[in-house]
């Protein structure tokens, strides 16, 4: 089964580690179109997800999101969660940990694509 959204193996131990702190967590991922890009990781609840929102999937038992005009964008490409050194949103929980979530993504193959659905 193909995925839209995966994680590195350093991003689901952050996960797991920042579970610990706060509890079940959420991503959404708001603005930015392309690789480099930011998703913001909350507490479960403390995001408050609606109709223009999109679910992709979970990475480490956690919800991903996006904005369905964003989607457009990235509908053809898989997301890859990575974790970087550095300070990402200030709202995002990863910050105090000196690290912060990045996207990356891959295009998928043609045979991904049909089995996706993609057009």
């Amino acid at each position: 089964m193909v995925e839209r959204v995966t994680a590195t193996e350093e991003t689901l131990q952050l996960l797991d580690k920042l579970k610990t702190i706060h509890g079940e967590l959420m991503f959404h991922q708001s603005g930015g179109c392309c690789d480099g890009s930011s998703p913001m990781c909350y507490p479960r609840g403390e995001f408050r997800v609606g109709d223009s929102d999109i679910y992709l999937g979970d990475i480490g038992d956690t919800p991903f999101y996006m904005s369905k005009d964003q989607y457009e964008y990235w509908k053809h490409t898989q997301l890859i969660i990575d974790v970087v050194d550095g300070r990402g949103g200030m709202f995002s929980v990863e910050g105090p940990e000196g690290k912060r979530f990045l996207t990356r993504s891959r295009v998928f193959t043609e045979e991904e694509r049909r089995e996706l659905s993609i057009s």
